[in-house]
């Protein structure tokens, strides 16, 4: 397929974080866009505020007619939308031109230096800052799988000379081998999407593939002692982490006024007097990635120290929502056990000695019922727990998963489980001094209430 060709584009999931990116590619581009999704959100309002036709049924009836030409009509779907959708099977046995999202991406792709941010977590927050960074070190466009509040979107679009994309590599569905990078970052293999991949070796074996794609005389930037075994080939291999053993670290680490100031030890010497512009001890760790991928670019210490200071985070990642005097709320897009082991960590050192209650809302029937053990353990971890409704996503109900099945594992008593609907009315009567809503389904749909709420509580 080439690009050039292309005279409309037609979303199917139109409104997920990486589709919506694309979408707003190609408005730039001033081509007709249009897409179906299941529910209306901000993300698909701002969409049709700038230009895109989006209708919520499937239903043929309502693709508008100019995207039912097939000459010059490119289809773009999420691995989320099932065979059986209606308008999707309409374009395939149709004969249009269908592709994955993942594939539109790699072919993009092919006229840049594509940096590449891969991790089973970590990604987001990691590809983001690198965008940032590289924002101001050489100009880039990205595709990010989150909303940055350096640049209030999920697209970048400033890399006239097309030099460098920065994109959110994306293992779900084995879409990252869709890519052919310059330079890699790998945040962390750990067992996910169990429900594609059947086996956490098969996981494994998809990231060593995807180093295998990485350009020759290229780069790939490794945590340290991840649990894999890369296949680069004639790559320059660098690892980062907190170990004084690996190529990238940092040191003189201080958290000042829930910020870090630290120093980042390089293979050419130590950049000193760097603070990060948001808070998280795992933040601190995807700053230390991204900045191993901009000094090896080439980036001053003067610049790197600009980005990193400026740098505001993303929605959803570790994004405190109100910070009062005496209460602190906070959301976080957390979705596997080891993300929200980091996550509370995280907040422990900004907040020591604090009480941290957290509301979790599983993401998938299939992962509940692979890490319901871990989930508890890391929940564990908070002073009181709340865990609501499983989000299906995609998956129908599976016989015997439910919140209650995470509960059951948990060893911390104080902890409930509340239906979704309830949990507003809970938290109006509830003690709280740091509050955390968790999850990738839609509990972020009750922020604006939540921080209604947790504004009057503080006055009381």
């Amino acid at each position: 397929m080439e690009l050039e060709n292309v005279k409309r584009v037609y979303f199917l999931g139109i409104g997920g974080i990486g589709m919506s990116a694309l979408a707003r590619y190609f408005i730039h581009k001033n081509l007709p866009v249009a897409g179906y999704d299941r529910v209306s959100t901000e993300l698909t309002q701002k969409l049709e505020q700038e230009g895109a036709t989006i209708h919520y049924s499937d239903d043929i009836n309502s693709i508008p007619d100019l995207f039912k030409q097939k000459e010059g009509t490119l289809v773009v779907y999420t691995p989320a939308v099932p065979n059986n959708h209606g308008e999707l099977m309409y374009f395939t046995q149709g004969g249009f031109e269908v592709k994955k999202r993942s594939e539109v991406l790699g072919i993009i792709g092919k006229s840049y230096k594509t940096l590449a941010v891969a991790g089973t977590h970590g990604k987001t927050t990691t590809s983001t800052m690198l965008a940032h960074i590289m924002a101001g070190y050489t100009g880039c466009d990205a595709f990010l799988g989150g909303i940055s509040r350096n640049f209030d979107n999920n697209l970048v679009l400033q890399d006239k000379g097309k030099k460098f994309l920065v994109v959110e590599a994306d293992e779900y569905d084995r879409s990252f081998l869709t890519l052919n990078p310059y330079l890699a970052i790998i945040t962390s293999v750990d067992a996910d999407h169990l429900d594609i991949y059947g086996t956490y070796d098969a996981v494994k074996d998809a990231f060593a593939q995807f180093t295998s794609q990485i350009k020759e005389e290229g780069y790939l930037i490794i945590k340290n002692n991840i649990n894999f075994n890369p296949k680069a080939q004639n790559v320059s291999v660098l690892t980062y982490g907190f170990d004084n053993t690996c190529d990238f670290y940092p040191s003189d680490i201080e958290i000042e006024n829930g910020l870090y100031h630290f120093s980042l030890n390089t293979p050419n010497g130590k950049v000193a007097n760097l603070k990060l512009g948001t808070p998280g001890r795992y933040n601190l760790e995807n700053a230390i990635a991204a900045s191993a991928a901009a000094v090896t670019l080439g980036i001053d210490s003067h610049m790197l120290a600009e980005m990193l200071a400026s740098f505001k985070g993303v929605q959803r990642r570790f994004d405190v929502r109100y910070w009062g005097k005496k209460i602190v709320y906070m959301d976080d897009y957390a979705h596997h056990p080891r993300e929200i082991e980091a996550l509370i960590h995280s907040i422990r050192d900004v907040f020591p000695n604090r009480k941290i209650t957290g509301i979790f809302q599983p993401h998938l029937y299939s992962r509940t019922r692979d890490f319901a053990p871990e989930f508890a353990a890391s929940l564990d971890l908070l002073d009181f727990s709340v865990i609501t409704d499983i989000y299906p996503a995609r998956e129908l109900p599976i016989q015997g998963v439910s919140p209650e099945l995470i509960s059951g594992f948990m060893k911390n008593h104080n902890r409930r489980v509340i239906e979704k609907r309830n949990i507003l009315d809970w938290i109006k009567s509830a003690e709280i001094d740091i509050l955390v809503t968790i999850g990738a389904g839609d509990i972020d749909r009750m922020i604006p209430e939540i921080v209604k709420i947790v504004q009057e509580k503080e006055i009381e």
